[in-house]
């Protein structure tokens, strides 16, 4: 379509614009997505991109590009805020500011129907009947609750499968982590006693229960139980501890403490989570900015547009900047939650503190994050200059074999840009039709399917391909590369050093046959050996997982007529080929579909 007829196209579409609240997208004319945005009138905000002078350079770019325009009307503006960030996150427009980090946060779960509850790391969708806490910035942090929990209140954190076959204490219980009620070490009531305390604990009551333990301690001191009386001094003691580590000071409720700041056109957004008075930690992202003209608030708006689209709302959210729409965001926040959500932009004495400090580690995070990409700029540079490569390598990727005397043989593929792994694009590749422990063949297949389907456009080609393996591998990606007539792609074979030594590798290219030897301390050097262990690391879980499935799939195979939803039964239930081998006959026919006969040949 020609110029003027976009034009004349455009200006006939925005006479016919509804004056309605809804949700704009602009494309190119070849129908790349450029922009997302929301209106409370389409007509005026719409026509504003093609009536207006802006100054804004990334606004004139962008108009300059639009092709086409298409519309979504909707019930109220908070309605489209809500459906702009979703479009925002699921597209990933050209002009729109990015949440790059987009995972779901780890929460703890409790089993509250259970006879025994548990205790364990949830993620995902919160479907299951049962309490859950969070969320928390980090696996991690998840991780250490868990744990200080399993100090004071003895918990299981074991799966309904394990706990269900045990005949004798685990080795949590002997390290005092677990009461054992799983060979009845312990009363119910008295677990259920517990399991209460840790959800206070989590409700953010430890005081109440400091205070709680401390009468028990003294009653038993008096009883001349000075056992329990000791066990109660340690649980106070560790409570507190873990107590004065989470307190926030004049903190209540649930509370998000969000701050944006930018640095020569770098964002980064600090968040410190609250919940029931408790610091449960905090998390930095990075959005991604379409350009360096953009300003705290707008940065700010759309992290908080995106973030709270899927996740859990607190009641407050303290911000550093304020919003231009900010009664808006309240709107479609408390929409989101199903309950009043509200924004404070302007707060003093201890929450100042608090914004200050969120404040203070953005910057930090910033300045960390920078000081990083220098770092890997400097090691591409000096792996440029040892390869005496003329253009420098943006991208580069790594294959390694792993398998156990052949059996479930894996390739993986890692992918490094600027120095710094890719992890959305790392592939692995289950090799068939080859000869067991054949690296060779395994090599040239895995490197044969990815890079014909680079070369058909599904990926950009890499500056350089390491391979693992020397020589003899450097061999097979060369002859994949004069099959496929792939020229510009720099190959490098790694070879372990003697006794397979880390530190001690050679680099084989075609340049130096030989093979050349890099400086340990070099920095060159350094992103070589993290590439390499990088796809060891990633061919080698690949493979373990896979060989499990394997072990575990032909074993129950083998079994005339135990089908898959029994097979799958029986492992859920008894947790693996081990809890189903020790399982009595009887233990094995409570599962539904497993008659005698069957449980017999199992």
């Amino acid at each position: 379509m020609s110029e003027s007829s976009i034009i004349e196209k455009l200006e006939s579409f925005r006479k016919q614009l509804p004056e309605k609240p809804g949700v704009y997208q602009m494309f190119t004319g070849d129908n790349t997505l450029l922009y997302v945005g929301k209106a409370a009138n389409l007509k005026k905000r719409v026509n504003s991109y093609f009536t207006k002078q802006h100054k804004n350079t990334r606004i004139l770019k962008m108009v300059s590009q639009i092709g086409e325009v298409k519309t979504t009307i909707t019930a109220t503006e908070a309605e489209a805020l809500l459906l702009e960030s979703n479009l925002i996150k699921s597209l990933k427009p050209k002009y729109n500011i990015l949440l790059r980090d987009d995972k779901s946060y780890p929460y703890i779960y409790v089993t509250t129907k259970a006879t025994f509850p548990r205790l364990s790391f949830h993620r995902g969708s919160q479907q299951k009947t049962g309490r859950y806490f969070g969320p928390y910035p980090s696996a991690a942090a998840v991780r250490f609750t868990l744990n200080q929990l399993q100090k004071v209140f003895q918990i299981r954190l074991c799966e309904e499968s394990y706990f269900s076959n045990r005949s004798r204490p685990c080795l949590q219980h002997q390290i005092k982590r677990c009461s054992a009620p799983c060979v009845g070490l312990i009363e119910p009531e008295n677990y259920a006693a517990d399991v209460s305390d840790s959800i206070r604990f989590l409700e953010g009551k430890s005081q109440e229960i400091i205070g709680e333990r401390v009468q028990q301690m003294e009653r038993a001191s008096q009883a001349l139980e000075f056992e329990a009386a000791a066990t109660y001094r340690d649980q106070i003691e560790l409570l507190r501890k873990i107590s004065q580590q989470q307190d926030i000071s004049g903190a209540k409720g649930d509370v998000d403490i969000v701050a944006a700041k930018l640095v020569a056109g770098k964002a980064c957004i600090q968040v410190f989570f609250i919940r029931h008075g408790n610091s449960l930690g905090n998390r930095a992202f990075f959005p991604k900015l379409p350009d360096k003209e953009a300003e705290p608030a707008e940065v700010l708006a759309a992290f908080i547009a995106q973030y709270y689209s899927n996740r859990e709302v607190p009641a407050q959210i303290i911000i550093n900047e304020p919003l231009a729409e900010q009664s808006l965001f309240e709107e479609m926040l408390s929409l989101k939650a199903a309950s009043r959500v509200t924004l404070h932009d302007s707060v003093r004495g201890k929450r100042a503190r608090w914004l200050q400090m969120a404040e203070r580690n953005a910057l930090a995070a910033l300045q960390s994050r920078a000081a990083t990409q220098t770092n890997q700029k400097n090691r591409v540079d000096d792996l440029q200059k040892a390869l005496n490569l003329e253009a420098r390598p943006v991208r580069m990727e790594c294959f390694d074999i792993s398998h156990t005397s052949g059996e479930a043989t894996t390739a993986s593929c890692v992918v490094f840009e600027e120095g710094a792994p890719k992890t959305s694009e790392y592939r692995r590749f289950n090799i068939k039709g080859v000869t067991a422990g054949d690296d060779y063949a395994a090599m040239h297949q895995a490197l044969t399917r990815r890079y014909t389907r680079l070369a058909n456009g599904e990926a950009p080609m890499p500056d350089i391909l390491f391979v693992d393996g020397g020589k003899g591998q450097l061999r097979q990606a060369r002859e994949v590369f004069d099959e496929l007539a792939i020229q510009g792609v720099t190959l490098v074979g790694v070879a372990k050093g003697e006794g397979r030594k880390s530190g001690l590798e050679t680099l084989f290219t075609t340049s130096h046959p030989d093979g050349l030897t890099l400086a340990q301390n070099s920095t060159g050097f350094l992103l070589v050996q993290h590439i390499r262990d990088e796809s060891h690391r990633f061919a080698i879980t690949g493979h373990r997982t896979r060989r499990g499935k394997a072990r575990t799939k032909s074993t129950l195979e083998e079994i005339q007529g135990l089908g898959p939803k029994r097979r799958q039964s029986l492992l859920k239930e008894f947790g693996g080929i081990k809890g189903i081998a020790r399982a009595s006959v009887e233990e094995l026919q409570k599962i539904s579909g497993i008659s005698r006969k069957l449980a017999l040949k199992v």
